[in-house]
């Protein structure tokens, strides 16, 4: 008996074509903005250099 689904896996092309392929349905979002987290790394690191700086003088 022969099988009509063809496994994306069988074939290399046809895996990448299945593995790059989007989901059906799925809403696509836009990246986020690094913005936050650089400001925030920023913002953590002038703390961590005052936090030093108080102990080390204190």
């Amino acid at each position: 008996m022969s099988d009509k689904y063809l496994d994306p896996s069988g074939n290399t092309e046809q895996f990448r074509a299945f593995a790059h392929a989007p989901e059906a349905g799925a809403p696509t979002t836009p990246a986020a903005s690094q913005v936050p987290l650089v400001g925030g790394a920023a913002v953590v690191a002038v703390v961590l250099v005052v936090l030093v700086a108080w102990l080390a003088l204190a």
